[in-house]
């Protein structure tokens, strides 16, 4: 669920790994507020969950909503825990209170040492993030009215499958309705970010939505953790969508192995930077018989992180002049990591043109310097110099079966009116005659129905995935695999 993260914000961190110890009283939603030497405010939340005999931990930026960068070490030990973020130099120890509903701790970040306290909250809201209508009170019971109540009229099978490609093995789960078959079948493919078979984000399981829906209308469904993640190996550090490429090419070749699924009747949908990985699977042989492409970029790295960048500093201010300054500083940015091969050279740079030319105190300037540290980390990882250097508009040109394209009107991550007509005029002119673009009235990045489309709502919305949308994706995929 996550979404693709953008440079010019401070801090962009997701994180997930197995906890050393079982300690009672941690799983569940966490919310708290980093304040900037700056003045600013960073929200942040953290969900902590258990699946499978595994502890693992998220942490989410709502104001810039990338996610993927995992935790390198997690230790608990009795009402204490640390986590450790080696690739961007970063700490969090805390003890957890007497009542099991507040963690107090401190955020270390190379030569930084902000306080930083976590509240329980069932609906992941911080305290400062502003609160949309749907809002829940921090303790209040998270509704999630979507989510799939047992029994179900399908079945559902724990699945492996290898990527010899990729020398990884994949978990997942296979969903499949009732009957004798043989089924059509999608693969879901995830957004950036390490993320689960769910694409589970804030408590919401869109993923989990989808092929519960998609079942029951008679087609099954592949959903896979993404590298390691889960059930799943390998490294999702390194991971590029290029990598989830071939993920999605071994997904297509383990359904054809299977009696109950048709073959020929094979689709990908993916969200996100999980359309980008569909779009190349589609080009290469043994491809997918139909697309579907959720809120999935069309316009060349630079410019979908830039527009990104923008769309998110509209929130805050509609001053010509900032929003300006905003671009010019975002393609400066860019340019640093695109220009420069060498990581550490690269981030000496990103460093330097993050840092404001002020003058402050030496504690706030090294606490300034230390975030801008982290944030010229993430800019050099393999999966943000992919993103830089990914043109759909030359992946898409060898894609000849039928697309589905859709985004929502309200997405500031991927924004539907320029991504959307940038996709289907690049696959018209292929020609692919079998092409439906929508943008959905409303929606945000995740295709809930939002307010402000800000990362911040994705949380407190109680819709996972509108309705609207999945009548759209059904009715569309039943019409191309009548038999």
């Amino acid at each position: 669920m996550r979404s693709i993260f953008s440079a010019c914000l401070l801090l962009l961190i997701s994180f997930s790994a197995a906890f050393g110890q079982r300690v009672p009283g941690l799983a569940g939603q966490w919310a708290g507020t980093l304040k900037l030497p700056n003045g600013g405010a960073l929200p942040l939340l953290i969900a902590m969950q258990e699946a499978n005999g595994r502890r693992s931990a998220t942490l989410d930026v709502p104001s810039q909503g990338a996610t993927g960068i995992l935790v390198d070490q997690v230790i608990v030990r009795g009402d204490s825990m640390l986590l450790a973020i080696n690739t961007i130099k970063a700490r969090y120890a805390g003890r957890l209170s007497a009542d099991g509903r507040q963690m107090q701790g401190f955020w270390r970040q190379n030569n930084a040492r902000l306080p930083l306290t976590l509240v329980r909250s069932s609906v992941a809201t911080p305290p400062a993030a502003a609160a949309p209508a749907t809002s829940a009170r921090p303790g209040a019971k998270q509704n999630r009215p979507q989510e799939p109540v047992a029994p179900f009229p399908y079945r559902e099978e724990e699945v492996k499958f290898t990527n010899r490609t990729g020398g990884v093995t994949l978990g997942g789960t296979l969903t499949v309705p009732p009957g004798a078959g043989p089924f059509p079948a999608v693969v879901l493919l995830s957004g950036s970010g390490a993320q689960d078979r769910d694409e589970t984000v804030f408590g919401h399981r869109p993923f989990r939505v989808i092929a519960d829906y998609l079942a029951r209308r008679g087609i099954a469904v592949l959903r896979f953790d993404d590298r390691g993640v889960g059930q799943s190996t390998g490294n999702a550090k390194t991971a590029t969508a290029g990598d989830y490429t071939t993920d999605a090419q071994a997904a297509l070749a383990f359904l054809r192995t299977r009696r109950e699924i048709n073959g020929k009747q094979l689709g990908l949908i993916g969200h996100s930077e999980g359309g980008t990985a569909a779009i190349a699977a589609a080009g290469q042989p043994q491809g997918p018989a139909f697309l579907v492409l959720l809120a999935t970029p069309g316009v060349p790295g630079p410019d979908l992180i830039t527009r990104q960048a923008l769309d998110q500093a509209r929130l805050k201010t509609t001053n010509p002049k900032i929003l300006a300054g905003v671009e010019q500083r975002q393609r400066n940015l860019l340019g640093i990591v695109q220009r420069v091969a060498d990581n550490n050279a690269a981030q000496a740079q990103l460093v330097a043109a993050l840092i404001p030319p002020i003058d402050l105190p030496p504690e706030q300037a090294a606490q300034i310097k230390a975030v801008a540290q982290g944030q010229a980390t993430l800019m050099v990882t393999p999966a943000y110099r992919y993103l830089l250097n990914d043109n759909p508009q030359k992946t898409l040109k060898a894609v000849r079966c039928p697309v589905l394209a859709l985004g929502g009107s309200k997405d500031l991550q991927v924004a539907s009116s320029v991504n959307l007509p940038a996709i289907e005029k690049t696959l018209k002119a292929v020609p692919n005659r079998d092409v439906t673009v929508k943008e959905l009235p409303g929606l945000n990045h995740l295709f809930q129905t939002a307010n402000t489309g800000g990362v911040g709502e994705y949380a407190q919305l109680e819709e996972t995935f509108s309705p609207t949308a999945l009548k759209i994706i059904g009715d569309w995929v039943t019409e191309h695999t009548k038999r």
